[in-house]
């Protein structure tokens, strides 16, 4: 489904007017960082995968 350092399209586009996030963290709890302006965000993993549209790019397997 999705991973760390996968880039996601949510529903909403950000205040910044994009709409690409990296993830940063997993767990119970989901944090993205905005790729334009930085700012990060952290939701419950049930709100995250309600908001989320589609993800844009997979992270490189390492």
């Amino acid at each position: 489904m999705y991973d760390l350092r996968d880039i996601v399209e949510m529903k909403k586009p950000h205040a910044c007017q994009t709409n690409r996030w990296e993830i940063i963290r997993m767990g119970a709890d989901i944090k993205i960082k905005c790729l334009a302006c930085g700012q990060m965000v952290m939701m419950p993993r049930r709100e995250f995968e309600k908001k989320m549209k589609k993800i844009l790019e997979k992270s490189n397997p390492e």
